[in-house]
């Protein structure tokens, strides 16, 4: 068993720690929340996950996530009206090309500047 990371009292870390995939019964992480329908809801941090990871070179090594106790989190507020035209409205610019403003089924690849039909362009080549 792994037990680097394994602090439950939270004497080591200032907080119970536990290592990747080890959390208790009652925690989860902000996106485990989500899938069940809930948010943290302004509760404090109840503890955090700490594993060892390449991509973290600037913390060390080491990544973390933090916990929240599910019988304190509340259900996800829901989707306004106001809220639902805004992004639809962002959605929308995303799919619009600058070059043929014509809307498309896609986000415009930030890569490419334009849909992908005005990519493929030959004037686009020469360019």
């Amino acid at each position: 068993m792994r037990t680097r990371h394994l602090d439950p009292t939270g004497e080591y870390y200032g907080l119970p720690t536990w290592p990747y995939r080890m959390a208790p019964d009652g925690y989860a992480t902000r996106r485990q929340l989500r899938r069940q329908g809930l948010r943290p809801g302004g509760q404090p941090v109840a503890g955090q996950l700490l594993w060892k990871s390449r991509k973290a070179r600037r913390t060390g090594g080491t990544r973390a996530a933090w916990l929240y106790k599910v019988d304190l989190a509340l259900p996800v507020r829901p989707m306004t009206p106001g809220k639902a035209a805004g992004l639809e409205a962002a959605m929308r610019k995303r799919r619009t090309c600058p070059q043929c403003d014509r809307v498309r089924d896609y986000c415009i690849p930030r890569s490419l500047g334009c849909c992908v039909e005005c990519a493929d362009t030959p004037a686009a080549y020469a360019a």
